[in-house]
């Protein structure tokens, strides 16, 4: 197994950073906004754009124990002001870390980016967040027309491989994380740093802090339950048989989509036609499969040993990176079952739909895919793992260049 020894001497550039500084040095036309989850290396992007910037930078982080207000922000938008004063020719860069935590942060960007609008002052400004549902419930309601969207996904296998030297099983069951690969090959190190400072610090500070949640304990079991549960389809039924203090199935519902925000947890609806039922048992996926194997008691040896845990392993890092990579509102990723019968994953982009079914040597027929062609004719079909497109290159590639929605259909 290869690891990292020495992280600390250059931090690794993930492939989007270039092409990020490139759109921030264009024209000052939108507010530019990098969300996702923890860890996943959206302060260090931004400090090496910072460090490729030819002109004045001013940075600041609002994720404090403390939620600070609105003169946070005209603070630090006061202090770009002042440094893009002449002499000064070139354009200044503001970055703001953990944006949401502002209280009323969207109404103070709002006037002093359309202030810097009327007078031309040279900011381009760039908004950092780990808690998509706040992020962007601000910018639809303050910004709309103002901001560019970008997002900064879980670590690819690509990714880990040249970061960390990792190969494809390494990564199916470590996730990729990169702040925890130093911790490796100690896996109960590893263990605690995901689930104290990635998991724990995600739900208190992502969700508990900036959401009213009346059950804390049940968002906490949730989250606990779907970690024991990858790539499997639970009904709300089950959850409140199971959980305590469990409320309704509407209670939990939104608890997953707040698990879902902080780019945790998600519950995949059932496709029916055209449409998603969103009444309908979700599938659980994890977008980091660290989620699940660091909360086990099972290690890297014995979970590859098990085809059973591996291959529910496998469905939910295929479900990651199907989510990792379509998280845009051109897609929607669900499921298909019928029956005895289920699709895996199904991608859908207006009137298009790609099934996918993974095999990774568990034990199983196509009858699934078989009924997903008669069922919806127009739509395509792959087969990934064992007798179809191999795993290594379906986690190698970007999930567009399978699906083709642009040729088929």
């Amino acid at each position: 197994m290869g690891y990292v020894q020495d992280m600390g001497r250059k931090a690794f550039e993930r492939n989007w950073v270039a092409d990020f500084l490139a759109v921030l040095l264009r024209r000052r036309e939108f507010l530019h906004v990098l969300i996702g989850a923890r860890q996943t290396g959206k302060t260090t992007a931004a400090e090496q754009v910072i460090g490729k910037w030819r002109g004045p930078v001013i940075s600041g982080s609002a994720d404090m124990p403390l939620m600070p207000g609105p003169e946070w922000v005209e603070t630090q938008w006061f202090r770009a002001r002042q440094a893009a004063r002449p002499p000064n020719r070139r354009p200044v860069l503001l970055v703001l870390d953990e944006v949401q935590k502002v209280r009323g942060w969207s109404e103070s960007v709002k006037r002093l980016w359309d202030e810097d609008s009327r007078s031309r002052t040279s900011i381009r400004v760039l908004l950092l967040g780990s808690s998509s549902l706040l992020v962007q419930k601000g910018l639809t309601e303050s910004l709309a027309g103002r901001f560019f969207l970008h997002r900064s996904a879980h670590w690819s296998h690509p990714e880990c491989r040249a970061a960390f030297g990792w190969s494809l099983d390494e990564w199916i069951f470590y996730g990729g994380y990169p702040g925890a690969a130093r911790l490796l090959p100690d896996e109960e190190s590893w263990r605690r740093y995901v689930a104290d400072a990635l998991v724990e610090t995600a739900i208190a500070r992502d969700v508990l802090q900036m959401q009213t949640v009346a059950k804390p304990g049940l968002l906490r079991n949730l989250f606990g339950l779907s970690s024991q549960n990858p790539a499997r389809i639970l009904s709300y039924n089950k959850m409140l048989g199971t959980l305590q203090d469990a409320g309704n199935t509407v209670t939990l519902a939104h608890y997953l989509k707040l698990l879902g925000a902080a780019f945790l947890v998600s519950g995949l609806d059932r496709v029916s036609g055209r449409k998603r039922m969103r009444a309908s048992s979700p599938k659980i996926v994890l977008w980091n499969n660290a989620l699940v194997t660091a909360m086990s008691g099972m290690t890297y040896r014995e979970t590859r040993a098990d085809p059973a845990a591996w291959g529910w392993l496998v469905e939910n890092a295929a479900g990651a990176h199907l989510l990792n990579a379509l998280h845009t509102p051109r897609f929607s990723v669900g499921y298909w079952p019928v029956g005895n019968n289920e699709i895996d994953y199904v991608v859908s982009a207006g009137k298009k739909m790609t099934g996918i079914e993974i095999k990774s040597g568990r034990p199983g027929r196509l009858s699934g895919m078989e009924s997903f062609r008669r069922r919806f004719p127009a739509a395509r079909t792959l087969l990934v793992g064992s007798g179809g497109i191999s795993l290594e290159e379906f986690f190698h590639a970007n999930p567009m260049d399978f699906l083709d929605f642009n040729r088929h259909g």
